[in-house]
C-alpha cells in the first residue's frame, strides 16, 4: 500500500507551539459556544409564564448567533492547522458550562442561567487574548473582538431583565 504524501508545513508567522495553545483555546470556546447553543434553544423550546413571547422571541434570535458563531471558530481552528472537535464527548470535556437542567427551569431563572453562561463565555473568549497578542494572531483576536462583543451586550440585556 503506498503511503500518502504528507501535508505540506504551516507557514503563517505562528509558531506550532503558539498555533496549538490558540487552537486549544479556540476549542473551549467552541465547545462553551455549542454548549450555550444547546441550551439557549432548549429554553426557547420549553420556556412558559407571562414572558413567554417575548422570551421565546428572543432565545430564538440568541441561540440563531450561537449557531451561527460555531462555524467561524472552528473554521479557525483548521486555518490554524488543528482538528477542530466536534462531539459532544469532546464540548463535555472541554467546556466549563454546565448543560441545561433536565427539566426546565422557571422563565427568570433561564434568563439567569443564561446571562451566567454568555458571562463565562466572555471570560473563556477574553483569556485567550494573551497568547494571541504574543503571537500577532490578528485574525483571532478580530473573531474574539467580535464574540465578546456578542457575549458581553447578550449578558447585559438579560442581566436588565433581572433587575428589580
Amino acid at each position: 500500500m503506498a503511503k500518502k504524501p504528507a501535508a505540506p508545513s504551516i507557514s503563517i508567522g505562528i509558531s506550532d507551539k503558539d498555533r496549538a495553545a490558540i487552537a486549544a483555546g479556540l476549542s473551549k470556546l467552541l465547545a462553551e459556544t455549542y454548549t450555550l447553543y444547546l441550551t439557549t434553544h432548549n429554553f426557547h423550546w420549553n420556556v412558559t409564564g407571562p414572558m413567554f413571547n417575548s422570551l421565546h422571541a428572543m432565545f430564538m434570535a440568541q441561540y440563531t448567533e450561537l449557531w451561527n458563531a460555531v462555524d467561524p471558530i472552528a473554521e479557525r481552528i483548521r486555518s490554524l492547522g488543528h482538528p477542530a472537535p466536534g462531539s459532544y464527548a469532546q464540548f463535555t470535556k472541554l467546556s466549563g458550562l454546565p448543560d441545561a437542567p433536565s427539566e426546565p427551569p422557571k422563565a427568570l431563572k433561564m434568563v439567569e442561567l443564561l446571562m451566567q453562561g454568555h458571562e463565562a463565555v466572555a471570560r473563556t473568549a477574553r483569556s485567550i487574548f494573551p497568547l494571541v497578542d504574543k503571537a500577532g494572531d490578528e485574525p483571532t483576536a478580530d473573531l474574539l473582538t467580535q464574540r465578546l462583543t456578542v457575549h458581553e451586550q447578550t449578558a447585559w440585556m438579560l442581566r436588565s431583565l433581572l433587575a428589580e
